[in-house]
C-alpha cells in the first residue's frame, strides 16, 4: 500500500483546511489510518486515528473537537478536516498506515505500530 498526502497549504487563523491521504496497490480496508504531524524543533506526534472496520477514532487532546479523521474505503482515501485552526497546527502532516490494528494505544504509542508512511503535506497557519 501507497500513500500520498494532499490539501496542505495557508490557513489563517480560525479557518479550516482538508487534507486527503490517497492509498494504491493494496487492501485500504485492512489498514488503519493515522495521521502525525511534525513541527520545527518538535517531535513527530499522533494527530488523529481511524480504525479500518469500524471506523472507531481517536484523538489527540490538542486537536479534540477541532479536528475530524474519517474514511472513504471506495475510495481509497482518508481525511482529516482541521478546523479552528491555529498557529501551533503548522507542521508537515503525514498519514500513516497499520494493518489490521485498533488504535486503542495511547497516541504517543501509535507510531511504532505503523507500517506504511507518507511523505508528508506543509499546513501552514498564519495572518
Amino acid at each position: 500500500l501507497q500513500l500520498v498526502e494532499s490539501g496542505g497549504g495557508l490557513v489563517h487563523p480560525g479557518g479550516s483546511l482538508r487534507l486527503s491521504c490517497a492509498t494504491s496497490g493494496g487492501t485500504f480496508e485492512d489498514y488503519a489510518i493515522a495521521w502525525f504531524r511534525l513541527a520545527p524543533g518538535k517531535k513527530r506526534e499522533g494527530v488523529s486515528c481511524i480504525t479500518q472496520s469500524d471506523r472507531r477514532t481517536a484523538y489527540a487532546d490538542s486537536v479534540k473537537d477541532r479536528f475530524t479523521i474519517f474514511r472513504d474505503n471506495a475510495k481509497k482515501t482518508s481525511y482529516l478536516q482541521i478546523t479552528i485552526a491555529k498557529p501551533e497546527d503548522s507542521a508537515i502532516y503525514y498519514c500513516a498506515g497499520a494493518e489490521y490494528y485498533d488504535c486503542s494505544n495511547d497516541v504517543s504509542e501509535w507510531e511504532d505500530f505503523m507500517d506504511l508512511w507518507g511523505k508528508g503535506t506543509l499546513v501552514t497557519v498564519s495572518s
